[in-house]
């Protein structure tokens, strides 16, 4: 499932977020890590980016 954010330009940015691997918040915002040291940083906070992602069930339960 993709995920609408805001790039730190202030363009669209979507997200699957069944390919993340990786979260953390940055001065700028939230950086978002793929696989293959790809990367996208948008401007959302770290707690609404978890809260988005948490919300398309694309991620295993532990």
């Amino acid at each position: 499932m993709f995920v609408k954010f805001t790039g730190t330009d202030r363009t669209a940015t979507a997200i699957n977020a069944g390919q993340v691997t990786f979260i953390s918040q940055v001065s700028e915002g939230t950086r978002i890590r793929f696989g293959e040291g790809r990367s996208v940083t948008v401007v959302e906070p770290l707690e609404e980016v978890m809260d988005r992602l948490n919300r398309t069930m694309a991620f295993p339960k532990t």
